[in-house]
């Protein structure tokens, strides 16, 4: 695979979940991690003339890359396949590429932040301009690479973003006890017994959903380490996400770009809290509103739509 950068390594077999005919547009490989002892799901779309700018996408929770596929498809088409993208999974999230058992956390919230950081070093040590795309606490974790190494990164494009007191959001309000023990060990058992459920019923179940993304949760729902992952690193996301840090935003508001949903369940009132921290510079920061039709989960339906406005932010930052 010539046009796999030499930091990714190709995944030669078929993740629960994926189409089993590879699309050409992208190449799915794994990425090694250096300050941890994991691997991550990556996928990669390959520029068709040899840019040196790399858009990455760093996911939500769960981190499953495969949602996202139509989403980064999308952007890719509408750059005419002029810049390369790079999708990083949350370490731990996806069903088949399980860490290590080394007694190493690996999928805490800090441990997410230096696996990003790991990735973000070796994109950046073979091309010139990084732009990074995120979801959901996928931009609380493009946050804390900003703050830390803030030369590595061009610009930020932070979707539906979850960066400030998750726990008094209305679906934190709702779901924080589920995160808690027990129910990420019962829940991560209960895998088991999906796994007896036909495919069918999930269709059903998940009527609007296109058949892939159906595949895709079913094959999250059948891994019990996946579930078990994600409910903890939520845990940790209602414990950490606390305070907005106003103080990094307005730093580096010429390079924050931001897109709400107007009705997000997982951000609730901090919109307006988070908007206001750029009152003071409201010219430099891009900030968009969704059509009220468009969830926080915007992938499974919604990744055309969005991707038209990242298209727009990229191509007018002269990353693509």
């Amino acid at each position: 695979m010539s046009k796999l950068p030499s930091f990714l390594d190709v995944l030669d077999k078929q993740l629960p979940g994926q189409p089993s005919t590879q699309p050409a547009h992208y190449i799915n490989a794994v990425f090694r991690h250096k300050r941890l002892c994991s691997l991550s799901h990556a996928l990669w779309w390959p520029s068709l003339n040899d840019s040196k700018s790399c858009v990455m996408f760093i996911t939500g929770n769960p981190g499953l890359l495969d949602f996202y596929t139509p989403f980064l498809t999308a952007i890719h088409e509408k750059a005419a396949g002029q810049v390369n993208i790079l999708g990083h999974a949350l370490i731990g999230h996806t069903p088949g590429i399980e860490y290590p058992k080394d007694g190493t956390t690996a999928t805490c919230l800090s441990a997410q932040v230096e696996g990003v950081l790991d990735i973000v070093e070796a994109v950046k040590s073979q091309y010139d301009k990084l732009s990074i795309m995120a979801h959901s606490v996928g931009s609380w974790l493009t946050l804390q690479v900003l703050k830390a190494r803030p030369e590595l990164v061009h610009s930020v494009i932070l979707l539906f973003p979850t960066i400030c007191h998750m726990t008094e959001t209305p679906n934190g309000l709702k779901l924080t006890r589920l995160f808690k023990w027990p129910f990420p060990s019962i829940l991560r058992w209960l895998s088991y017994a999906l796994r007896l459920v036909p495919m069918q019923v999930i269709y059903t179940m998940y009527g609007d959903w296109p058949t892939s993304q159906c595949q895709v949760l079913r094959g999250f729902l059948s891994s019990p380490f996946s579930i078990y992952n994600a409910l903890t690193l939520a845990d940790d996301e209602m414990k950490t996400i606390t305070d907005l840090d106003v103080q990094l935003l307005q730093q580096h508001s010429h390079r924050i770009h931001l897109y709400f949903g107007e009705s997000d369940d997982w951000v609730g009132k901090y919109r307006e809290t988070i908007m206001q921290a750029f009152e003071a510079d409201e010219d430099n920061v891009k900030i968009a509103r969704g059509h009220p039709d468009i969830p926080h989960s915007f992938c499974i339906n919604h990744g055309e739509q969005v991707a038209e406005q990242c298209y727009a932010w990229l191509h007018v930052g002269n990353v693509i």
